[in-house]
């Protein structure tokens, strides 16, 4: 049996009927666009993050891209981000007529390193983008002390920590806003696109409201200035609103699976995920790190196992964003991860036997290295 990174098809028929039966319940609505649906999860997802606002958009690229131009940033400015991340973030801020100004990461966790902040900030800083990457925040403490020392605006990249916690507090209601993807891998993911934005602020939701919809206002049809079409699907709001109530029983379950693999892979060499002090990791992919990571992926084929990495090239190095400021050798954390990173098996459902699988044959591998 092949075994990958993500795989649905066990949870989708363990909830198959709850799923066909949202399909159900807004084909028969009478609505199809901006319905109950997405009003009553936009609700819900704002009450489970404690926060006041959510707008629902239609993927978690725009999500970055509205709430950044629902803070006032405008073409021209720039945006302190990471590297080491899908470049959907970077891209996000491009949209935005934003300049994308990168940080490196830290060495034991991958994420920002919130030390070298304050060195890149310039009269055009306008916002911060801490990345939570791959299910665990970044210090927001820090993030928040920098961003209110300077003036600037927080928008926090939520799209691989649904449900992750720092000190207890829920990642995505530190900052001014919050963006997320529900691509269907994500912990809490759709059966298709879609995405949405947080935000303690009425103005800011306001305008989000008008950006998600042509720059409309309640009034239809009357733009104050023209914006997008990024409105979250009915169907898919419905579906996000059963797995909500699930999300809590999917951290828990990848956790346990993060449990198994840790003591699976003890005194492999593989250098395993660190968890911080304060942080509840959500583990929406499991990151080992070793030098000999291409081959230890090449032969794992062989068990029919087959891993990605996340991520395998830097976006400052990406022959598309070759006019930003940084070069190759700017950011050695970042570039040097890139060689040596790769993603184990993660999903709720990932059985014990099919783990044990990888965990044996990666025993295996490494003990031929």
């Amino acid at each position: 049996m092949t075994t990958r990174v993500w795989d649905y098809l066990l949870e989708y028929q363990n909830e198959r009927l709850d799923v066909l039966d949202a399909v159900e319940k807004v084909f028969n609505s009478g609505q199809l666009v901006l319905g109950e649906s997405v009003r009553g999860f936009e609700e819900e997802f704002a009450a489970y993050h404690g926060v006041g606002h959510c707008v629902g958009v239609d993927n978690g690229t725009n999500a970055i891209t509205l709430g950044l131009q629902a803070l006032g940033v405008q073409p021209g400015d720039e945006v302190i981000t990471v590297s080491n991340t899908a470049a959907p973030t970077v891209i996000a801020i491009d949209n935005a007529g934003a300049t994308p100004v990168f940080v490196d990461v830290r060495e034991e966790d991958f994420l920002m390193d919130t030390t070298q902040i304050e060195a890149k900030i310039t009269d055009r800083t306008r916002c911060l983008v801490p990345v939570h990457l791959y299910g665990q925040c970044v210090d927001m403490a820090a993030i928040r002390a920098i961003a209110d020392k300077h003036g600037l605006s927080v928008l926090e990249d939520c799209a691989q920590a649904h449900g992750a916690r720092q000190h207890g507090k829920i990642a995505g209601s530190t900052g001014d806003v919050a963006a997320f993807s529900f691509y269907p891998t994500k912990v809490l993911g759709a059966y298709g696109d879609g995405g949405a934005v947080i935000t303690p602020h009425d103005n800011v939701a306001a305008q989000l409201r008008r950006l998600r919809y042509y720059g409309m206002d309640e009034i239809y049809y009357t733009v104050q200035t023209p914006a997008h079409n990024s409105r979250l699907d009915e169907v898919q709001a419905e579906i996000l609103r059963r797995k909500l109530t699930r999300l809590d029983t999917y951290v828990a379950g990848r956790q346990a699976v993060a449990r198994r693999y840790e003591e699976g892979l003890q005194d492999t060499g593989l250098r395993l995920p660190a968890t911080n002090a304060g942080n509840d990791h959500v583990y929406y992919v499991y990151v080992v790190r070793h030098p000999r990571r291409d081959d230890i992926i090449e032969r794992l084929k062989s068990y029919d196992i087959h891993l990605n990495i996340s991520y395998p090239w830097p976006v400052h190095t990406m022959s598309g964003f070759a006019h930003l400021a940084e070069r190759t050798g700017s950011l050695p954390v970042t570039e040097a991860l890139a060689g040596e990173i790769f993603s184990l098996p993660m999903y709720p459902s990932l059985s014990p036997d099919q783990q044990d699988k990888v965990v044996h044959a990666l025993r295996q591998v490494l003990s031929t290295l």
